[in-house]
């Protein structure tokens, strides 16, 4: 959808304009991304607006409301995580956690679902593991 065709980078960062990506911190994220998919899988993490990813997530999910983030497998390794700030600055509170903290705990959650895990207590468990890993 968003990764860039012909770059073989396992780890990239798109930043849709005008929004603010101060949370992002690439080497966090990239060495959260590596401890739980490994240093063979290709991922792009979009930063994205409210009104594009409630556009994507009408038209994949058939929700016509926006979502803090969106994960799409597209191979068994490679993928794709959407995350909109705006959103989860208003999501962070709900989780008793800081805006900082709940963009790198909505990475994990989506790095798990392309892990192939679905919702529940396994996905909690194996999120849980990461996040003691990080401090997060």
């Amino acid at each position: 959808m968003f990764k860039n065709e012909g770059k073989s980078k396992t780890f990239e960062i798109i930043i849709r304009p005008k929004i603010n990506s101060s949370a992002i911190d690439e080497l966090i994220f990239s060495k959260i991304k590596k401890t739980v998919l490994g240093n063979n899988y290709e991922l792009c993490l979009v930063i994205i607006g409210k009104d594009e990813i409630k556009k994507i997530n009408k038209s994949y999910r058939n929700i016509g409301e926006p979502t803090d983030i969106l994960s799409f497998p597209l191979t068994e390794k490679e993928g794709e995580i959407l995350i909109c700030p705006e959103i989860a600055r208003k999501e962070a509170p709900n989780f008793g956690r800081s805006y900082d903290n709940f963009i790198k705990f909505l990475f994990i959650h989506g790095l798990i679902h392309l892990k192939g895990f679905e919702h529940g207590d396994k996905m909690e468990s194996e999120e849980k593991k990461v996040r003691d890993i990080f401090g997060i």
